[in-house]
């Protein structure tokens, strides 16, 4: 597998971002990167980015959890942020990401009683995880996401958005994040969600990944996202549903689950409101209030 690692000037002075980066190896060579803050000692809550952001999209959230006693880890998916970035789209698939993220949590940190907090991508990668090594995993916080199998339709602005990702010539990753927010970004915010993108043969992972979806109910990873949900249902773990007010992509995941997943009832499930669909960006202080509020509850 041949990949690239971003110079690592090309993360200087990201703005609220002070976090030393780490690393750790999770297959072959393959190098992964997350970030902390709080004690060392505090409950771990894993934060889990999705299509095209990177821990950088937590900042704020991470603050928040540090402030609460808890021990914040975002994490680098692979082919984005300071994580290592193979060349061939063909090399990312479903569930190579799900094992690659899940061999930097359970193997390389060694983490117990997790909190996993997915948002877009990070759901489809984290909900698998929870679902496939229950005995790790203390409870989740579902935003904006859901794990789809292909029997129900996607929206069709999600489709306008995979083909866009597909055919632009040049992928603008600060035009996506910015048109999944309510809040105009600043110029130095934009800079940091293109820095992990020199050119464009860094950016296989944000192309690959809206084609990794399940669409269809032949899809490859769609028996084992059925399987996933069929232990999710029932799985005795605390779940909250912390979706925005206004994303069109994911908001229909919010009821589905509510209705479905055993571990929602009894809890007040927040609906954020004026953010869209990175509500990361959009929430960030109630985003990371509510997740604090909801660990330190349970």
């Amino acid at each position: 597998m041949r990949t690239l690692r971003t110079p690592d000037e090309r993360f200087a002075n990201l703005p609220g971002f002070p976090y030393e980066p780490r690393h750790a190896e999770v297959a072959d060579g393959l190098r992964m990167a997350y970030v902390e803050a709080g004690p060392a000692d505090g409950e771990p809550v894993v934060l889990l980015h999705g299509e095209p952001t990177w821990s950088f999209l937590y900042r704020h959230v991470m603050g928040e959890l540090a402030a609460a006693g808890l021990r914040a880890i975002a994490v680098d998916l692979i082919g984005f942020g300071r994580s290592d970035k193979p060349v061939d789209q063909a090399e990312h698939t479903y569930a190579r990401h799900v094992e690659w993220t899940r061999a930097l949590l359970l193997d390389a940190l060694g983490l117990h009683r997790v909190t996993v907090v997915g948002q877009d991508w990070g759901g489809l990668i984290g909900l698998r995880i929870a679902a496939e090594h229950p005995a790790s995993i203390a409870r989740i916080v579902a935003a904006n996401t859901g794990l789809p199998t292909g029997d129900i339709p996607m929206p069709e602005v999600w489709h306008r958005f995979k083909e866009a990702v597909l055919k632009a010539p040049v992928l603008d990753i600060a035009r996506l994040v910015q048109a999944g927010c309510k809040t105009e970004l600043s110029r130095e915010i934009r800079a940091a969600y293109d820095a992990p993108f020199p050119d464009e043969s860094y950016k296989a992972g944000p192309r690959a990944m809206p084609g990794l979806v399940p669409i269809t109910p032949g899809d490859p990873a769609a028996p084992a996202n059925r399987a996933a949900w069929q232990v999710l249902t029932t799985l005795d773990r605390p779940f909250l549903v912390a979706f925005s007010d206004g994303d069109p992509i994911t908001g229909g995941m919010a009821p589905i689950l509510l209705r479905s997943i055993s571990g929602t009832s009894g809890l007040r499930h927040p609906v954020i409101r004026g953010a869209g669909h990175f509500l990361q960006e959009d929430a960030c202080a109630e985003l990371g209030r509510q997740i604090a509020a909801f660990v330190t509850a349970t």
